[in-house]
This record gives structure tokens, C-alpha cells and sequence, in this order.
């Protein structure tokens, strides 16, 4: 694997860069299915992502890209056939003043490593021990296993330190969040920690009930409008008639592109049936859909990259966000219309979430029949034909100016 890897960081030359993301790993023995659960909602500069099938390496796998990115030369979040998982969030307080490193943002790079590779969280961190240095990367990445491991690792250039969330004394409710700081970084330091105290109140939450869950992370982590500082609930401001508001700070920024939301296996199970679950483009503005390594390369048209190099899916719903930031000019992104997202007759929340719940319901009774009969192929065909023809046509019902001007 050295030669493998080393040859493919000289070979690396993609220009990226890395923005704040609200991350999460949690523990199978704490969530409601029994599996483990990683979760990743993507803030980015990068604002069209696709979801692509690669079997490039020891193992085939599903991941998050760019849109520009075509040669596949990064992954942002994946999963892969041996029910590994990765993804990221960019720390800003790791990195010592002793480090003069320029090499920087490979953390996508080391992401579809460690996808091609690995199969344990032992696997990874031997991958990081044997990677070249300086590895061009200041993060935590989130790693979930087919074994049972769950864990994030704080890496910088030149080492990294675990932080296990099977260790009660670390992680005593099973869970982990990190936003865009690190614990063994620099004090006060980094960004994201009132989203970090934001997503710590609705995980503390859920762990109360045993509702920590693949839809809580996509519907309620990814979507909420409390505001961990300010007590600010936009939900009951648009409620009482607020037309504009600053939106900056919770979970869902304007600078958000995506989510994923890995459901691992237990020991027993075999790695395929793990399940990527994506909202592709603006999280407010779309809907969340399913995937598995076990179905190949045989992905939805609407999600993966069109003739264009963009996802239909994500185009659609970035059309959707322009109503909901139609300021432009200046700082117009910092501002939200509330009624564009949360009107009763003109918003487009509640068409979108009757939508996603079609799509989750359809989901979630594959994910059941894999379990207690195995990939189920022909139900994952048919799946994936819904959401290229059911899906997008109950999009198009709800949004026909919007999705007439997706590009083919």
C-alpha cells in the first residue's frame, strides 16, 4: 500500500480548499438501529457536489465529490464495501507555529486513500503512519468500521492523536461532534463553536430518548434553525411574521452544500449493507436519498454528473436557494427570507420534506430487507429508477420553473 500511496501523492495536483463543516460520529451500542452512525453536513466554496461509484483500489466504494473535480481525484465523505467510513472536518487550531508547511488541504486526497485501502480503523492508522510527510492536512477525520470501531483522529502534518467514542471516559453518551477546532489544539482558537453547541443540545437530546438515527442527522441536525447563542428559533420567527433575518452561525449556513450520513453494520454484517444516505446541494433546499456500494456503479442520473460535469439534484436545489438568499450583491448572503422557506402556501420546506419522506420511507424498507435477507439487488435497481423518474417528477410538480432550467 506505501507504494500505492506515495505514488499518488506525487501524482496529486487538483487545487482545493477546506471551509467549516458540523461533523459527528456515533457509537452502534448508542443508536437507535444498533449500527454506527457518521455524519457530515459540508459547508465549502465548492457549491455543486455529485456522489460517484469507484472500484479503483482493494475496495469499491461510494463517495461525495466536486462537481470539478472529474478525475475523482477526492472524496469528501464515503463509505466503502468493507463498511469503512470517512469523512472530515477542517480544524484551524492543530497546527503548531513550529510547522512552516505550505502543503496543504490534502484532506479529500487522503479521504479516497483510505477508502481504496482500508478496512479498520487499524488499517487507517497505519495508512497515516506510512503516508509521506508532510501529509498536507489539518483535520479531524471521522472514521466508523465494519468491526465495531468509531473514532476521530486529530491529524496534522506530522502525527495525530484518537479520540475513541467506544471509551466511556471520552465518550460517555457515544457520541463525538467536532466542528472546526480540535481538542488537542490551541485553546480559544479555531471556528464552529457555537454550532458545535448547537448540535451538543440536539444529540444530548436525542441520546435522552434513543433517537439518535440516520433521519434525526439529515432532518433535524442538518435543518436546524436554533441558534445555540441567541436562543434565536427561526422557526418561531417566521411563525410570528419575521420577513428577514441574519443567518449566520447555525448548523445550516449559506456557505452549505451537502450532507452525508453513514449507517454502518454490526460485526455480523456483511460491509456492503452499509448505507450512504446524501442531501445533495443546499440542505434546506433538498431532499435526502440512499446508497450502497453493493448496487455498483449503477447510480441515480440525479445525483451523479450529467453531460454538464453537474448532478441535476444539486443543481435544482441551489435554483431553490437563490429563493431563500435573493440578495446577491454585498453581504447579501449573510441574510435569510424566511417565508421563501418556511411560508405554509409559498415556502418550499413542507413540499420538500413530504417529498424526502418518500423517498427515506422507500429507503429505509430496503435497509431492512438487506438485513434480514441480504443485498437485495433488484429492490436497489428499483430504488434508484424511482428517484431518476418519482422523484424528480414529484420535484417537477412542486418546482417547475425550477427544475425546467436544470441543465440535461
Amino acid at each position: 500500500m506505501r507504494r500505492i500511496v506515495l505514488s499518488a501523492l506525487a501524482a496529486f495536483s487538483l487545487a482545493s480548499f477546506a471551509t467549516p463543516c458540523t461533523t459527528a460520529i456515533i457509537n452502534g451500542k448508542h443508536t437507535a438501529s444498533g449500527r454506527p452512525l457518521l455524519w457530515k453536513h459540508r459547508d465549502s466554496g465548492f457549491e455543486q457536489n455529485v456522489v460517484r461509484y469507484f472500484s479503483d483500489g482493494r475496495f469499491a466504494y461510494i463517495g461525495l465529490l466536486n462537481a470539478a473535480d472529474r478525475a475523482g481525484l477526492e472524496v469528501w465523505a464515503g463509505v466503502n464495501a468493507a463498511g469503512f467510513a470517512i469523512m472530515n472536518s477542517a480544524s484551524y487550531n492543530l497546527k503548531p507555529p513550529t510547522d512552516t508547511t505550505s502543503l496543504a488541504d490534502r484532506e479529500g486526497f487522503v479521504m479516497k486513500l483510505a477508502l481504496q485501502n482500508c478496512a479498520t480503523l487499524d488499517d487507517f492508522e497505519r495508512m497515516l503512519d506510512t503516508l509521506a510527510k508532510p501529509l498536507g492536512v489539518e483535520a479531524n477525520f471521522g472514521v466508523i468500521d465494519g468491526e465495531g470501531g468509531c473514532a476521530y483522529y486529530e491529524t496534522t502534518n506530522f502525527g495525530w492523536r484518537k479520540i475513541d467514542a467506544n471509551d466511556p471516559a471520552v465518550a460517555p453518551h457515544g457520541y463525538v461532534i467536532r466542528t472546526n477546532y480540535s481538542a488537542y489544539g490551541a485553546r480559544d482558537e479555531g471556528y464552529g463553536y457555537i454550532r458545535h453547541l448547537a448540535a451538543e443540545k440536539l444529540f444530548h437530546q436525542a441520546a435522552a430518548i434513543d433517537g439518535l438515527s440516520a433521519p434525526f442527522l439529515l432532518q433535524t441536525c442538518s435543518r436546524s434553525l436554533d441558534h445555540a447563542l441567541t436562543g434565536v428559533d427561526l422557526r418561531e420567527e417566521a411563525k410570528n411574521g419575521a420577513t428577514w433575518r441574519t443567518f449566520q452561525d447555525f448548523i445550516p449556513r449559506s456557505s452549505s452544500v451537502s450532507t452525508v450520513v453513514v449507517e454502518g453494520v454490526r460485526t455480523d454484517e456483511p460491509g456492503e449493507l452499509a448505507t450512504m444516505w446524501t442531501i445533495l446541494g443546499f440542505p434546506l433546499t433538498s431532499v435526502a436519498t440512499a446508497h450502497w456500494t453493493a448496487g455498483g456503479d449503477a447510480l441515480p442520473d440525479l445525483l451523479s454528473p450529467n453531460e454538464s460535469g453537474v448532478a441535476p439534484l444539486c443543481e435544482l436545489s441551489l435554483a431553490l436557494k437563490s429563493r431563500l438568499f435573493p440578495i446577491t450583491r454585498g453581504s447579501g448572503e449573510r441574510y435569510i427570507r424566511l417565508p421563501a422557506l418556511l411560508d405554509s402556501e409559498t415556502g418550499v420546506a413542507a413540499p420538500l420534506a413530504e417529498i424526502e419522506e418518500a423517498s427515506i420511507a422507500r429507503a429505509e424498507e430496503i435497509v431492512e430487507r438487506n438485513r434480514r435477507e441480504g443485498f437485495d439487488g433488484e429492490a436497489v435497481a428499483e430504488y434508484y429508477a424511482w428517484i431518476d423518474e418519482g422523484l424528480f417528477d414529484l420535484l417537477r410538480r412542486a418546482f417547475p420553473e425550477e427544475a425546467a432550467s436544470v441543465r440535461d
